[in-house]
């Protein structure tokens, strides 16, 4: 999957973010599911093209232990989210926690989502555990708490597709929280002056969120699902959250 040829979302050349992004991919969708929605790299390329930039961007599968040789392949990364929690026992998994470290002592820019948001605070010193609150699925609502200049909204809320059971519970030094709600006081944090880690899935749209859930109904539950199901009648802010993600990469630059 390391492969950074054309691997890039191209509307207008003249909005050039002018850096690449190297994507680390910690999952793979469902191969049922595939077929109706693809797999990561083709939700992330989606979600690049509706922000109507152009980004160069590098796939790699950090599940299969594909992670660059060298920090300086790429200007910036993201991670996607996984359905392995950060405290799980694989060697990839600990291979990614130490090239995260990496990027931070290098003050590398690295946004981390679900997963990734929560292997900053493995990573840095901080703790993740599985809520007692359950799962976290559906649309949450986080209220910014404390605003950067290149978080530009029309409110005081972001709205994205969550699923997860883990969170962050104790956060790693040099943090500030950004956006909290009830349920994930931790919603997005930035750590040190290149790191952000956000808890929703602005790559998930509010189908995949639906039928990734009822896939789930063993685990999770029909009652719980039947409640977040009701929630995906609102918008996501997806678009919103992946302009502020390459307005900080930017701003990091």
């Amino acid at each position: 999957m390391a492969n950074c040829k054309n691997q890039a979302t191209r509307q207008q050349e003249n909005k050039v973010l002018g850096m690449k992004l190297g994507i680390l991919i910690c999952d793979q969708v469902q191969e049922k599911l595939q077929p109706r929605f693809g797999d990561y790299p083709m939700m992330f390329n989606d979600l690049f093209q509706r922000t109507n930039e152009t980004v160069d961007v590098c796939y790699y599968s950090a599940i299969n232990h594909e992670l660059p040789t060298d920090i300086d392949e790429c200007d910036a990364y993201i991670t996607s989210g996984s359905r392995w929690g950060v405290n799980d026992d694989k060697l990839w998994i600990r291979e990614l926690e130490e090239f995260i470290r990496k990027l931070y002592l290098a003050e590398k820019k690295f946004v981390g989502i679900c997963f990734g948001h929560q292997l900053i605070a493995k990573s840095l010193g901080g703790q993740v555990e599985k809520s007692t609150k359950g799962w976290g699925i559906g649309i949450a609502f986080s209220e910014i708490i404390e605003k950067q200049n290149w978080m530009k909204s029309k409110g005081n809320t972001l709205a994205l597709v969550v699923s997860h059971q883990d969170q962050i519970t104790k956060l790693p030094p040099h943090s500030q929280v950004l956006l909290s709600n009830e349920f994930c006081p931790y919603s997005m944090i930035k750590v040190g002056a290149n790191f952000l880690g956000l808890q929703g899935h602005p790559e998930f749209s509010r189908q995949y969120s639906k039928a990734l859930m009822n896939s789930r109904r063993d685990r999770i539950g029909a009652a719980a699902i039947d409640n977040a199901i009701s929630t995906l009648v609102n918008e996501a802010d997806d678009v919103l959250a992946t302009q502020w993600i390459i307005a900080f990469i930017k701003q990091s630059a």
